[in-house]
């Protein structure tokens, strides 16, 4: 079956490995185990591209990448977009229609929180990209073969092959019956372009504002329990049991050196990102209390959707 049209743009996003991934170590420091990924990864919170560091391999991967472009050009003359071949927005419970929603704000916003809550409370396929390429490896697909070529020389997933993942997974019957929220993606001006020639649209784009000092103190607080994968912070919210406590995972990258670096590439994107979705964008102050922000949240969806 031959693929929609895909934008080509020249910006790269990287896969980015879980710790599980081979090349994680983990330390104890101040009895604190943490993770540590080689210096090609990153986490799933960030995208931001990485220095391509070997080059075996890579004229094989353009040489199909060109061949996928190809198919894609040849595809677009009789596919339609998903905007024009997507079912009606589904109803929730509160009869009001949602379909289409993308969330976005920097690491330790609290997209996770929200993205649970508005996921409950409106049925929408939960998307993040890391899934997305993750399930697409797994099943196979062309542009997963694709991806797969990449990751396995640690290298950068070109943003044509990530839009047809995304794009691929949109189109499945969960996402159109029930709507979908995108979870951090677009994150460059150039994903947000590929999206609208993909004809991929949204009803309503959700952006969480946080301060930096704010997001820095979330981060460097956050722990993980490696046994259940919970969250906690050792300010906000410790643990009460001492077991657990004591064997709580640091992220190699939740330092404050390294998440201000984060923040950095984050600032150098997301506002031509909003600049996209100025129609659709609603900003919500994250620093209130999760469940005040949800309220903000659904606030924010029904009247981007009811309009």
């Amino acid at each position: 079956m031959a693929l929609p049209l895909l934008a080509v743009v020249q910006s790269s996003s990287a896969f980015i490995p879980s710790a599980n991934s081979p090349g994680a170590a983990t330390k104890k420091t101040w009895g604190v185990t943490k993770t540590t990924l080689s210096e090609t990864t990153g986490d799933d919170d960030s995208f931001a591209d990485v220095p391509l560091v070997r080059l075996l391999g890579l004229h094989r991967m353009q040489k199909k990448l060109r061949k996928y472009k190809r198919q894609s050009d040849q595809g677009s003359q009789t596919s339609m977009p998903i905007a024009e071949t997507s079912t009606p927005a589904a109803a929730t419970t509160s009869g009001k229609s949602v379909s289409r929603l993308i969330i976005a704000g920097a690491p330790a916003s609290g997209k996770g929180t929200q993205c649970e809550m508005i996921t409950k409370k409106y049925g929408v396929v939960h998307l993040s990209t890391g899934d997305m390429l993750r399930a697409a490896v797994a099943e196979k697909t062309e542009v997963g073969i694709l991806a797969q070529e990449y990751m396995d020389a640690g290298k950068l997933v070109p943003d044509e092959v990530i839009i047809g993942v995304v794009k691929d997974r949109l189109a499945q019957k969960d996402c159109i019956e029930n709507g979908w929220l995108l979870d951090g993606f677009p994150r460059t001006p150039a994903q947000a372009a590929a999206l609208s020639e993909a004809g991929i649209t949204a009803d309503c784009f959700l952006f969480l504002n946080v301060p930096d000092e704010v997001l820095v103190e979330r981060v460097v607080g956050r722990r993980t329990d490696p046994e259940t994968g919970k969250i906690y912070h050792m300010t906000f919210s410790p643990p009460e049991d001492e077991a657990i406590l004591a064997r709580l995972e640091q992220r190699s990258d939740d330092t404050e050196e390294k998440v201000k670096v984060r923040l950095e590439q984050f600032h150098a994107n997301v506002d031509a990102v909003k600049g996209s979705y100025t129609d659709i964008i609603v900003e919500i102050n994250g620093t209130d209390k999760p469940a005040n922000v949800a309220l903000a949240v659904e606030e924010a969806i029904v009247s981007k959707i009811s309009a």
